[in-house]
């Protein structure tokens, strides 16, 4: 098991570099998209990954229940790419985002960082850096702020290589 962390703001370079990273492992590769499309203008940004990645590698959307999802589809000899956490981040702590049943964020994230611990291959993690600038206005941006650099700091731990994209660059954090 190898997890690669990678870590950036805003059109950073770090899907790039991911989706570099995945292609140059040589395995099996499974893109697992945690965005959900509610507008036209987020809707062209998924595009613009999906046009991106190679036509093999298999696509899941997986908006919620990440743990799951990794739980299927890792192994051996498979990379698997998460873009992003943050998108995933959100769409559990937004009410409007969730599904029916509701989507209970402290069990959700628990239950990521332990299914990551035992999973088999390659595992790329991206995620924003959203942590640099100023403390935003507004109750659910600050939970939002805080929990993804919560969420960050606790993947960082588990990873054996992490990475900061900066205008491009790839940084190595450790």
């Amino acid at each position: 098991m190898s997890i690669h962390f990678i870590l950036g703001g805003a059109r950073s370079g770090k899907s790039a570099y991911a989706e570099k990273l995945a292609l140059e492992s040589g395995l099996h590769v499974t893109y697992i998209a945690t965005a959900q499309v509610y507008d036209a203008e987020f809707g062209a940004r998924v595009e613009h990954h999906k046009t991106r990645r190679p036509a093999h590698w298999k696509t899941v959307e997986t908006p919620h229940q990440l743990a799951a999802s990794l739980r299927r589809e890792a192994a051996t000899d498979a990379c698997l790419l998460v873009d992003c956490l943050t998108l995933w981040l959100a769409q559990c702590i937004c009410l409007e985002c969730a599904p029916a049943e509701g989507v209970d964020w402290p069990t959700e994230k628990q239950n990521l960082l332990e299914t990551l611990a035992q999973l088999p291959g390659k595992i790329i993690l991206v995620s924003n850096e959203v942590g640099m600038g100023i403390v935003p206005l507004g109750e659910i941006n600050r939970q939002f702020q805080d929990e993804a650099g919560r969420l960050n700091q606790a993947v960082a731990a588990l990873s054996q290589t992490a990475t900061i994209i900066v205008a491009g660059l790839p940084l190595k954090l450790k």
